[in-house]
């Protein structure tokens, strides 16, 4: 199927450059939970993080740098599996991308209240498992990020930046911290770089698994705003060669922090505030430190949630152009040319999500399902980013450097890896079986509903006049 026009991309506003570029890929990528998980691994974590990067991350870059420069258009890994495989390819690729945006935005929203929990003290204890007063505070976060959506990335450019500069400030002060205690003559145990092997046991596999694809994936994510970047063919593959040093080794670093006082159990959610606290304490020139750590996580928590947001609301708008599905996702506001309808259809799930999040279970348990379903989705999705120099249309494929070959067949092996761990529980649930179900099932049911869409809209259209289709 053709566009609606020759080229619609016409009507956005380009307003991101390479600065903005740079600092959304550490907000789309760095994770503050993604350190606490890794340390559950002990002093493993060095060596299986360097694993999980020349195994996944780096892939990852070289597909989205090639990629992207020869289709560096709105809709980013839609429109390259659209080219790869056709409509239906890239619609299933579009429709995953689009339920992980919206499950893993309910779920960075969901570790609020647990990391406010930590800024306050211990007086807010209760809080994260309070649902009535955890669903009040990430509703109202959610309806502020969907304002922000319809005023466009003019506004949101900035809140991703201040949330990129956060959580680079929040990691070098995290990275700092264990030197800090022991001039300060603190009893801290820090290895930087302690390379030992993980142990050979399924919750060593399953927190490898979350590291090698939960942790590092996102590179891709800011080529969904292509059509809202300068030169986006240049900038968006420099920003990957800029941001990655700095990513990986905050990573790194941060993990071996988080492990210098891990004197308790590590909580998978917040375990940067767990640190600070531990270290700063509740009292004190150390609490106002703390407190102000915990703060910038806030913010990156909200600049990563209002990124992934934003990409939700643009998947609807690049597939509407081709129509693959109803032209209503495609209208604009008049005058911050931003998908109002998709913005408002985003909103209303994400809102569901989260309501049917608190239900039944601790807060631990919701969050880790949450963020496992959406992963899911999004590892099917990259299975047909790296699928795409191997199995693509024999035109692209040669547009593509041979060795593409290799790389992406390391990411699709890392990627079937994690996609097969991923629902195996780390932490403490009701019902294991039950919590493998959810994610499992929500995946397949998901991906049917999206497959017989496609198909009863492909079938509405067979038949229909060129000229009505438009309005389709």
């Amino acid at each position: 199927m053709a566009s609606l026009s020759p080229n619609p991309e016409t009507g956005l506003h380009r307003q991101l450059r390479l600065r903005d570029l740079v600092l959304t890929q550490v907000v789309s990528v760095v994770g503050s939970s993604w350190v606490g998980i890794a340390a559950g691994l002990g002093r493993a974590q060095a060596a299986t993080w360097i694993a999980a990067m020349l195994l996944f991350y780096f892939p990852m870059a070289v597909s989205v740098i090639y990629l992207n420069r020869e289709m560096p258009l709105e809709g980013g890994l839609y429109v390259w599996a659209r080219t790869a495989f056709g409509d239906l390819g890239g619609f299933m690729t579009a429709w995953n991308m689009w339920v992980y945006g919206i499950a893993i935005s309910a779920a960075i929203l969901y570790a609020i209240p647990t990391e406010l929990s930590y800024l306050i003290g211990p007086a807010a204890a209760w809080l994260p498992e309070n649902h009535t007063a955890a669903f009040a505070i990430v509703a109202v976060l959610a309806l502020a990020i969907a304002a922000a959506a319809v005023r466009g990335l003019e506004l949101g450019k900035w809140i991703h930046n201040v949330g990129g500069i956060a959580i680079l400030t929040v990691y070098t002060a995290l990275i700092l911290l264990p030197a800090w205690a022991l001039l300060h003559h603190t009893n801290v145990h820090w290895e930087p770089l302690a390379f030992h092997l993980p142990g050979r046991n399924l919750v060593s596999a399953a927190l490898f698994g979350q590291m090698l694809f939960g942790a590092l994936v996102g590179l891709e994510y800011v080529a969904i705003l292509a059509g809202e970047s300068k030169d986006a063919a240049r900038s968006i593959g420099k920003s990957v060669i800029l941001a990655s040093p700095v990513i990986c080794a905050m990573f790194i670093f941060g993990t071996s922090s988080v492990l210098a006082f891990s004197h308790h159990r590590i909580d998978y959610i917040a375990p940067i505030p767990q640190t600070f606290r531990y270290a700063l304490g509740n009292s004190g020139v150390g609490n106002y430190f703390a407190v102000m750590a915990i703060l910038l996580v806030q913010l990156r928590l909200i600049a990563a949630a209002s990124l992934i947001f934003t990409g939700v609301t643009r998947l609807p708008l690049a597939a509407g152009w081709d129509r693959l599905i109803p032209s209503w996702f495609v209208r604009l506001h008049p005058r911050f040319r931003t998908p109002t309808n998709s913005i408002a259809c985003a909103c209303s799930l994400l809102l569901l999500i989260l309501l049917l999040a608190n239900i039944g279970v601790h807060a631990q348990e919701a969050f880790q399902v949450l963020s496992n379903a959406a992963i899911t989705h999004y590892e099917l999705a990259y299975l047909a980013m790296f699928a795409i120099p191997l199995a693509g249309k024999a035109a692209l494929r040669r547009r593509l450097p041979q060795w593409m070959r290799w790389t992406s067949i390391a990411g699709l092996g890392a990627t079937l890896f994690s996609l097969l761990i991923s629902s195996y529980p780390f932490v403490d649930v009701v019902n294991p079986r039950a919590y493998a179900a959810k994610i499992l099932g929500t995946t397949l049911v998901s991906n049917l509903v999206g497959y017989i869409f496609y198909r009863v809209r492909n079938r509405k259209l067979t038949g229909v006049p060129h000229g009505l289709q438009e309005s389709a």
